[in-house]
């Protein structure tokens, strides 16, 4: 019987590891600043970061008594598309509202 989708590299005893790591994950952070509205900043924390209006005034406030605080944990890529998309909404908005990212440890 023959058998089309036969690969006899598959019966190598061989065996092949891969180094296989956990994703980095990184924190995305929003800075206070004296000029963007607590209005704007909430806007952000519900738009971008998917927050309710509770978590995202009390994050606000967490930012504007701390200057910093952390809007989500994710992936490289996830956590610099919402950086950028940040920045992008501020600067139309003609805000200077920043945005940054570090590894979470």
């Amino acid at each position: 019987m023959s058998d089309s989708h036969y690969d006899p590299a598959l019966d190598s005893e061989e065996v092949v590891e891969d180094d296989v790591r956990e994703p980095r994950w990184y924190k995305v952070l929003l800075h206070n600043d004296h000029y963007t509205t607590m209005d704007f900043v909430i806007y952000i924390l519900m738009r971008v970061f998917s927050k309710t209006p509770e978590a995202a005034f009390q994050l606000m406030a967490y930012v504007h008594e701390h200057g910093v605080g952390i809007c989500g944990v994710y992936s490289f890529d996830v956590a610099e598309t919402k950086v950028d998309t940040v920045h992008a909404l501020a600067q139309e908005n003609g805000f200077p509202l920043r945005c940054s990212l570090e590894e979470d440890e």
